[in-house]
């Protein structure tokens, strides 16, 4: 007999995967394998993928969240990449982070160049009383 059939009367646990152990929904086995066979370094340790797929999950979650409210505002009920760029765009740490991507059919954040703006004329009122 094996070491787990000597137990006996105590029923087997039922295999938790990691990423419900942690209380993640990104997988921690995958992010582990794509750690350990992308040669990064030589050796794994078993906290790195938990925290990875923790902060991917938090960067994932908080870009949703923003493009669900650009969505929201140009009155849509589907993401687009247009939302996803306005949505970046607009907050200041994730442009940071974000800045080189280019987003495929996003198009840009609308600005124009204030050199192109018509200048200000002095208004009729202030005309009449400078005579």
């Amino acid at each position: 007999m094996s070491g787990r059939e000597k137990q006996g009367g105590k029923a087997c646990a039922k295999v938790k995967s990691r990423f419900s152990r942690a209380g993640l929904q990104f997988p921690v086995g995958r992010i582990y394998r794509l750690l350990h066979k992308g040669s990064y370094v030589e050796r794994v340790g078993a906290g790195a993928p938990v925290y990875l797929a923790a902060v991917l999950e938090y960067l994932m979650a908080e870009v949703l969240e923003l493009t669900g409210n650009a969505s929201r505002d140009n009155k849509k009920t589907r993401l687009i990449p247009r939302h996803l760029q306005l949505a970046i765009r607009n907050d200041e740490e994730l442009y940071k982070l974000l800045g080189g991507v280019t987003i495929a059919q996003a198009g840009v954040l609308p600005k124009i160049q204030p050199a192109l703006l018509p200048k200000k004329t002095e208004s009729h009122h202030h005309k009449v009383q400078s005579k």
